[in-house]
């Protein structure tokens, strides 16, 4: 029994440090609700008047995801490094499955287009053949007449 007290005495330290993270909250929270004025985005300059037309594309998401994947990889990758020679071929087998696995993952995002920014790319039915007529009735400020010469 006396292995499990620790166990136990982290257990209770835990519960209690939750139960008056809950209390401080309660207790600290400001009561009254929040203004307008406090609830919107802060912005240094010319206050907004309209919300952003459009919102970040998923891709940006994405690729934030792949660059941490990669980002712990080369954390994994330093304590290989510092004990590569005691690991010797195993090691060596490890680290390339580990890479391979990573590798294989981020060729299958890459074929996905995860990488690909902007709008998906529409094939759009081709311009008219060009001529004097066609060029003209673009450039006027009025809109083409359908049947009359410009």
């Amino acid at each position: 029994m006396a292995q499990y007290l620790p166990i136990l005495l982290l257990m209770v330290l835990g519960a209690l440090f939750a139960g008056l993270s809950f209390f401080a909250s309660k207790l600290l929270a400001p009561t009254a609700k929040p203004s307008a004025q406090k609830i919107a985005p802060y912005e240094c300059g010319i206050v907004p008047d309209r919300e952003p037309p459009t919102r970040f594309p998923v891709r940006f998401y994405l690729v934030a995801m792949i660059f941490i994947i990669f980002d712990i990889e080369v954390i994994f990758l330093y304590p290989w490094a510092v004990v590569f020679r005691h690991l010797r071929t195993f090691g060596l087998v490890e680290v390339l499955v580990f890479a391979a696995v990573v590798l294989v993952a981020f060729i299958y995002l890459v074929s996905n287009g995860a990488l690909q920014w902007g709008p998906g790319r529409r094939l759009e039915p081709g311009l008219p053949a060009r001529t004097s007529e066609s060029t003209i009735s673009r450039v006027t400020t009025e809109p083409p007449v359908p049947g009359r010469a410009a």
